[in-house]
């Protein structure tokens, strides 16, 4: 029986013209980021795979794997969404109609 070995090199991968160049899970629209966010919110890998049903479980720890060794590159994304949605909720419309008076 033949087995297939997966590089797991190949689970985590970044395009610039796919969510921003952020890492994500291949062949998926994923992000690490979004991974570790409903790990964060304490859910397990293999809550997480049920949760996103295209994913395998490999393919999420492959996504923690990257967080835990990226820890300051994620956690840095993290924030930076995290500020984002603040400044939404603070001036939901700021950014619209805003012209540059000189």
């Amino acid at each position: 029986m033949a087995t297939t070995v997966t590089d797991i090199g190949t689970l985590i991968v970044r395009s610039p013209d796919l969510r921003g160049g952020e890492p994500r899970i291949a062949d998926t629209g994923v992000t690490v980021k979004r991974i570790v966010g409903w790990y964060k919110l304490g859910l397990s890998a293999e809550e997480i795979a049920d949760e996103f049903g295209h994913l395998t479980l490999a393919q999420v720890y492959a996504a923690l794997a990257y967080y835990h060794a990226n820890r300051a590159e994620i956690e840095a994304a993290l924030l930076d969404e995290e500020i984002s949605v603040q400044t939404l909720r603070i001036e939901p419309w700021s950014h619209i109609g805003r012209r540059n008076v000189s």
